[in-house]
């Protein structure tokens, strides 16, 4: 299923960065904490950013939501207004901790988590079948691993709006012409959007990068049965194992089979075997698989 990419809207910047970098020193002074760099700790502080994220979450009274790395709780507590019933995964002891005295007065209705996202089972966060949305601003070096986590579990949220580097953002959403192996994987399972641009000053500590915000609404079902995605998938990370090249080279190289062979193979799925990986939409990759499927070999 081809994914959409909606244009980005105006960057969102702290309208007074100074006063953000303030705010949230004071709260890291007032717990006796600091940003800690090898957790990739800034921590959005932006009630612009947070309203863009609420508006794409569109969460409801006793929805289900679960965040990752809730950080100072700013956006947690904007979750925790809607009515919905919060489930914050910190990976940080002391900020969970601390995140737990600050949200008792919310009950049952705020579960903050000590763990790590990037090894949890998603279907052991929300309780029971419950149907979830998952709303995280990630740190940039494990953001596309959440993101794979999430999709690729069997219990996977029906949206995910995710704050992540605005480059990684950007080839996650990629159409035909521009899809990589990343916006594969994302669009095997759902349809990505950007939502919005934001700027270093609505954190703190202030990134080095821009960020952006980014929509991932789950398909109804996956491209193909689950017992298909590994080989699916094996199949696309061989065709972009060289992608400035012609398919018809580099998957006779990755396969290991004479290239009059995939060339054979490319034209059964209707594919240009001169064409490279990134300009395969979802349904050529669909078509690629299905022919690799019925002449199945051992390489």
């Amino acid at each position: 299923m081809a994914g959409r990419r909606l244009l980005e809207k105006g960057p969102l910047d702290s309208s007074a960065a100074d006063i953000v970098s303030i705010s949230a020193a004071k709260r890291l002074r007032a717990l006796g904490l600091h940003p800690r760099k090898g957790l990739g700790q800034h921590f959005l502080m932006s009630q612009g950013a947070v309203r863009r994220i609420l508006d794409a979450a569109d969460l409801g009274h006793g929805q289900t939501v679960v965040e990752v790395g809730p950080g100072l709780g700013v956006l947690t507590q904007a979750l925790a207004e809607t009515g919905a019933q919060v489930i914050a995964v910190e990976l940080d002891r002391e900020l969970a901790a601390a995140l737990g005295q600050s949200f008792q007065r919310h009950g049952e209705k705020v579960s903050i988590l000590c763990g790590d996202a990037k090894t949890q089972d998603p279907a052991q966060l929300a309780p029971g079948n419950t149907p979830y949305k998952l709303v995280a601003n990630l740190p940039y070096n494990i953001g596309t691993a959440i993101v794979r986590r999430f999709l690729e579990s069997e219990r996977r949220p029906q949206r995910m709006v995710v704050m992540l580097q605005r480059e990684v953002a950007r080839s996650m959403v990629g159409a035909p012409g521009k899809m990589g192996l990343l916006a594969v994987g994302v669009h095997f399972y759902g349809r990505p959007s950007i939502v919005a641009t934001v700027l270093p000053g609505s954190f703190y500590p202030p990134p080095r990068v821009v960020s952006a915000i980014v929509r991932i609404d789950a398909a109804p079902e996956p491209l193909l049965p689950r017992s298909q995605e590994a080989g699916f998938f094996s199949l696309v990370r061989a065709g972009f194992s060289a992608p400035r090249k012609q398919l018809r080279g580099v998957l006779s190289h990755a396969l290991a089979r004479p290239p009059r062979e995939m060339e054979g193979l490319l034209c059964r799925a209707d594919i240009d075997p001169s064409r490279r990986a990134e300009t395969l939409s979802m349904r050529e990759w669909v078509a690629l698989h299905a022919a690799h499927q019925e002449h199945a070999w051992t390489p």
